[in-house]
């Protein structure tokens, strides 16, 4: 075993069990503690967003981040008419404060609220197993993408873009995603197209770290920041959580994802 190809592994395992702590007390609460959990989430990334695409714009992160995580749990307790002005404010408000890349601050702010929105309507409004099997879902994409990426290599991806993801990891991950989808057929009392859309989400999962990794390298950072060790920043280890929440989220609006 090469010490190169794994001597950030120790590092991801460490954080990762941090976060599972973490996360999945706060899942098993529900209600405002896990609301305040996504927002203080959605809130740092905003953050790194900004810091990103302004680095010489100190203040203006920070500001950003607590606005959008303010608005995400604001918006929560609002009737329904006003939850996504509310929420989708802060990338509006950010857009006309950044000098510079206006247009990719929006849209990616854009995408961040409503994942954290996604997240807190899946929990609160589909109850926690449909919001386990999303994860699920992305953390089995995550993982076996990692271990076939390593052990079996092979062609690369998207090289211009991303140059550590292969097709090996990238097919596993379909794969993995898909068993999850198999395993959780029973317990949502969904048929067979969970399986499917748990592929597509594993999909979407990927799509959403590429284009956080098309981010990064068009302004030139390899983290989004060092907030967690072995993984970066948060958009690094929840770019793909965002892109799976968002894609059920549309589903959901035309297929009862869960069954019955």
């Amino acid at each position: 075993m090469s010490d190169g190809r794994w001597s950030d592994l120790a590092a991801r395992v460490a954080s990762a069990l941090a976060l599972v702590i973490v996360g999945g007390v706060e899942i098993w609460l529900g209600g405002i503690w896990f609301s305040v959990l996504v927002a203080i989430i959605c809130g740092a990334m905003i953050w790194e967003l900004a810091r990103m695409l302004a680095p010489e714009q100190t203040a203006i992160p920070v500001q950003l981040g607590l606005l959008a995580g303010g608005a995400l749990l604001v918006s929560g307790l609002l009737p329904p008419m006003f939850l996504l002005p509310v929420a989708l404010a802060p990338a509006i408000v950010g857009t006309t404060m950044m000098t510079q890349r206006k247009s990719v601050f929006f849209g990616f702010a854009i995408w961040i609220i409503l994942s954290g929105l996604a997240f807190i309507w899946l929990r609160e409004g589909q109850g926690m197993l449909l919001l386990l099997w999303v994860i699920c879902v992305v953390v089995a994409t995550d993982v076996a993408g990692y271990f076939a990426g390593k052990t079996i290599g092979g062609p690369k991806f998207w090289p211009a873009v991303s140059p550590k993801k292969t097709w090996s990891g990238t097919a596993a991950g379909w794969v993995a995603a898909a068993l999850v989808g198999l395993l959780f057929m029973g317990w949502l009392n969904a048929g067979f197209g969970l399986v499917v859309v748990s592929a597509l989400a594993s999909f979407a999962s990927q799509a959403g770290d590429i284009m956080e990794s098309a981010l990064k390298r068009r302004v030139g950072v390899k983290d989004s920041s060092n907030l967690i060790p072995g993984h970066g920043g948060f958009m690094d280890r929840f770019d793909g959580m965002m892109g799976a929440a968002v894609l059920v989220l549309v589903l959901s609006l035309f297929y009862s994802v869960g069954g019955n």
